[in-house]
């Protein structure tokens, strides 16, 4: 995941990037609501935390022309503004979220996950795509409840692509979310981490994957339904009908 940190209380924002970063997320930072509001815009975040107190700009004018300039990104508002009418009106205005200071460090990542998650169309923590699960929270993927060991760029691949399961991801949007714009290598290199990542799948599921290619574009992830993982011997035979009890009407 990648998020943009806009906050400019300096030991705050360095507090909350080390967290993030501890927990495997891609931390942009700015302490100016401005400059935020504009790489908003222009990147495609997983979220974005925002302080309401800037130097420039109130926080609350950020999330406004966000909205109003149709970007849907995930907006956590991080203040020590703890009056609910200030809870109230970042809400209403589109803060998907608000975490008062002091906080805590491990509620704050899970909140944030949380907000991601929900935004991406899941509701809990593991997404489950045919034979594999992918648990968001602990970093942890499994082939059959069997887990398969990744290395981070090799999950955080897996990771992006599930989150946006059927868009057409470009080696571009990759980088971006490997690296954040920092020490960038060539484009080439999100083949050698996709090659890697496909290997281990493909024996994992005796040579199946679920990556596919799109020639002269990106890679997705196919549509794999979960019920492909079910027990055979639960299925229903074809053509059976099961029968369910009358309802009793009652008498008038």
């Amino acid at each position: 995941m990648r998020v943009l940190l806009i906050e400019d209380d300096t030991p705050t924002a360095k507090g909350v990037e080390a967290l993030l970063r501890k927990e495997g997320l891609v931390v942009d930072a700015t302490s100016f609501g401005q400059y935020g509001l504009e790489i908003g815009k222009i990147y495609d975040y997983d979220g974005i935390i925002l302080d309401l107190m800037l130097p420039d700009i109130d926080g609350t004018e950020v999330i406004k022309k966000l909205r109003s300039a149709n970007v849907v990104t995930p907006v956590i508002v991080l203040s020590g503004l703890s009056e609910s009418k200030d809870k109230v009106t970042c809400l209403d205005i589109g803060a998907d979220d608000y975490i008062t200071k002091p906080f805590d460090g491990k509620e704050l990542v899970a909140r944030i996950q949380a907000v991601i998650r929900r935004s991406k169309g899941h509701s809990e923590s593991t997404i489950k795509i045919g034979r594999m699960s992918i648990n968001l929270q602990s970093r942890r993927v499994e082939i059959d409840g069997k887990v398969l060991h990744l290395t981070g760029k090799e999950y955080a691949i897996l990771e992006l692509l599930c989150l946006r399961r059927g868009a057409t991801l470009t080696k571009d949007m990759f980088l971006n979310h490997l690296y954040g714009g920092i020490d960038e290598p060539e484009l080439k290199i999100i083949d050698v981490f996709v090659c890697k990542l496909r290997k281990k799948l493909m024996d994992a599921m005796d040579g199946e994957c679920y990556i596919e290619t799109i020639w002269g574009r990106g890679y997705t992830l196919k549509d794999v339904p979960e019920e492909n993982t079910s027990d055979k011997s639960n299925d229903k035979k074809i053509g059976e009908v099961k029968e369910y009890p009358r309802m009793q009407r009652s008498a008038v």
